[in-house]
Parts: structure tokens; sequence; C-alpha cells
């Protein structure tokens, strides 16, 4: 008899296309592909329920069916109400079987609604990004934590919301922070966020950004990621900053650095990356040239003021999708691209799968870190051993067809004896 599955997507006869992605995006993911078939042998995870909070894209399906397939009883809601792509929700609940409640373009309400409801499922293992999980199951849903062996946090947001629980003392389970993985933010974050930003922004607008000078605030792996990126496509670039080092690091890297308050006239395009709130403010946007494009890739729609902006505006207006003019009253007009949520999966299609290949391994085998290791972990963050990233770069390097020396026997006793000088 077949199990008939309580769902919410917007569409179910989307499900042909959504698995024609799917497969796409397995094609370039070979790292989770390997992690996959040996789940498939091992069922780490058999008997054991999984709730996660993830964009429901083509590549974090393939995560969540490698999952399944390695024993859990998965269940998935959306991290974020427009990242969602409708086609890849359908196809996970009917041809693999896991039940989804995500819709593009979900009212917050709706959003927060489908949170809980995954919740009831009563986890032992959750995968988050941004946190939202973690944190509603530590304010409103306290009698889940029991039974929870762990967590695991994609994201840069979600690391910072889990250090800010372990700071207060407040963190009930152990957690994984994936983004802390080499592996995930080397990669990921600088060429898989500085691409499909770019990308998000392009798609959007479609204007050039060769000669507009490009403000990115922030210079962490995501924002030096879309520095360098827009650099290479020709963009004059602007940097702000309110880390020292990572200021110096800019300016050392060729870019101009200053003052969001001084780069506000200056910019054509804006696109904020810190994690934090309010990165630009309506008085920053009050100041920008008329025309200007303010985009956000954070995870939160807090990065940019867009609240504060309303009390200045005389009008609103819907350009083409993801793309809407504010009219302010000291006459300019601002441009701000998906309503201020995250641009790149907005407005494009997120991380190429070859990146989010990397990011998912680290994804899943964290999930078999915290099984393997249930009892002997404390309430704080972890992060994976530096031999699982250098056995998923090295599985990376294979699929790529590249090899790399190894070190002598010479080598390796020279490097552990401080007998050896000059």
């Amino acid at each position: 008899m077949q199990t008939v599955l309580n769902y919410e997507v917007k569409d179910i006869t989307l499900a042909e296309q959504g698995k024609k992605n799917i497969e796409w995006a397995q094609k370039d993911m070979p790292v989770l592909n390997s992690i996959r078939e040996r789940f498939k042998k091992e069922q780490p995870f058999k008997g054991l329920k999984l709730t996660a909070s993830v964009h429901v894209t083509k590549e974090t399906a393939a995560l969540c069916i490698a999952l399944k397939e390695g024993g859990a009883d998965a269940v998935l809601a959306a991290s974020n109400p427009l990242s969602t792509q409708d086609d890849v929700a359908a196809a996970l609940v009917k041809y693999y079987g896991i039940p989804v409640y995500a819709i593009a373009g979900e009212d917050s309400e709706t959003y927060h609604r489908h949170i809980k409801t995954v919740l009831d499922h009563k986890p032992n293992l959750v995968i988050d990004d941004g946190c939202d999980l973690v944190a509603t199951i530590h304010s409103s849903k306290r009698e889940l934590i029991p039974n929870i062996i762990g967590s695991c946090e994609e994201t840069t947001t979600g690391i910072i919301r889990l250090q800010a629980m372990q700071n207060e003392g407040k963190l009930e389970f152990p957690a994984l922070g994936v983004n802390n993985s080499l592996t995930k933010h080397m990669f990921d974050n600088r060429y898989g966020t500085g691409q499909s930003a770019l990308d998000g922004i392009i798609r959007a607008t479609n204007i050039l950004l060769a000669g507009k000078t490009f403000v990115v605030c922030g210079y962490g792996w995501c924002s030096r990621g879309a520095a360098d990126k827009a650099r290479g496509m020709g963009a004059n670039v602007i940097v702000t900053e309110v880390d020292p080092l990572k200021a110096l690091e800019a300016a050392m890297d060729g870019f101009r650095v200053m003052p969001i308050a001084d780069a506000a006239p200056l910019g054509d395009i804006f696109l904020s990356i810190t994690g934090d709130i309010n990165v630009v403010s309506a008085q920053n946007m009050l100041n920008m040239k008329s025309g200007a494009f303010v985009a956000n890739a954070g995870h939160f729609d807090v990065e940019i003021d867009v609240k504060g902006l309303k009390k200045y505006t005389k009008e609103f207006k819907n350009i083409r999708p993801n793309l809407d003019e504010w009219v302010l009253e000291n006459g300019k007009s601002i441009y701000v691209l998906a309503s201020g949520r995250l641009v790149n999966l907005v407005c494009a299609e997120g991380h190429p799968a070859s990146v989010m290949d990397m990011s998912f391994a680290n994804q899943a085998l964290g999930m078999e870190f915290i099984v393997k290791n249930q009892g002997k972990l404390e309430n704080k963050m972890y992060t994976l051993p530096r031999s699982v990233d250098e056995e998923i770069a090295r599985i990376k390097l294979d699929s790529m067809g590249i090899k790399i020396d190894t070190l002598t026997a010479e080598q390796e006793r020279y490097l552990n004896t401080w007998s050896e000088g000059t």
C-alpha cells in the first residue's frame, strides 16, 4: 500500500521538470554522489527523523535525497520565502517521497507556519540554513530538545546566531557549523556567491556592469567573491567595511575602501553581503544618485532598510519581476532588487551545482559526524576535522582530472623535526 504524503507545494504537476533539474544538478556533484552511494550501503541514519530548513533548489534536493537514501525519515521546509524552486519542491514529493512545505513567494505568515509544521515531525536531526529551525525549537518548541541529537548550520548568518546562543549559554544541543569548513566558505561563499549574486543582478536588470561603480558592503568570503567577479566584468569596485583587518585586505587587493556614507553618492550598484542589519540605511539611499540599484545577498532581508525607505517614498512601481522603483520625495528613483531578499536565489538559481557539491558533502558528513558521536558532544558549535576537508577536496580534484604531489618520506621527516635548519 502506497503511503500518502502530507505536503504543501505550489503545483505537484511541475514534478517532471523538477526531476530533470535535480538530475541535471546531480551530474555535477561527484563528491556528494560518492557519499550518497556509501550512505545507501551503510544506512547511517536508519530509524532517525530529520527536519531540514534549506533553500529548496535542485542542489539542496540532491542533499536531501542522499540523506534519505542513508535511512533518514526526512521532511523539508524552505529557509527563505522567495528562494523556492516550485518544480523541485514538487519533484521531491512525487518522485523521492520527501514531504515538502515550500512555495515560492509565500508570505511571512505561511513561511513561519511551514517551519512549525516540519518541526511537528519531532526530529532527531536538524539541518538549518539561517538558524530559524534551531531558534524556533529553543524559543517555542522546547519539548523537542531531549530527542535532538544535533544540528548542522549552512550559513554565515546562522553561525552568527548560533554563536550568540552559545555565548549566552542558551544552546541546548550540539551544532556543527558547516560554514566554518574550508571546503565550504572558501569555495561556496567566494566562488558560489561571487558568481550567483552577479547573475541575479544581471538577470533582474539586464544592465552592463563594465564601467559602473559597484559598491560591495563587507569583505568576508562572500563579499570578496562578489567584488572580485564585479572587477573581472569591468566594474570599478568600492568596498565598505567595519573590520580594520578586512578593510586592509580589501585595500591590499586593489579596491577602494571607504565608509558607506561616502560611497553612497558614488555608486551605481550596491550589494550588501554582511549578515548584519541596516547596512544600507534609508539615509544612504536618499544620498544615492538617481537610478542606483540596491541588492542584498545576505541570508535575511534586513541588510537594506527597505522599511525605513518607505517614509521617504512618494511612489512605488514594480518595473519587472524582482525589480521595484522607489520614487523618493527628493525626486530621485532608487531600484531595489528582490524586495531586499537574497538576490542570487530570488532573481537567479543560486550557486552552481559544482560548488554546492562540496558544501553539501560537508552537510552530509556533518550529519554523520553528529550521529557517530551521539552522547559525546557538548552543547556547543563544532567544525568538521580538517581531514574531512582534505578528503572532500581530494575527491573533487579527482573528478576534475587534477593530480597533485605527495610528500616524500624525507619531506615528511623534515616537516616533523625541529633539529634540521639551514
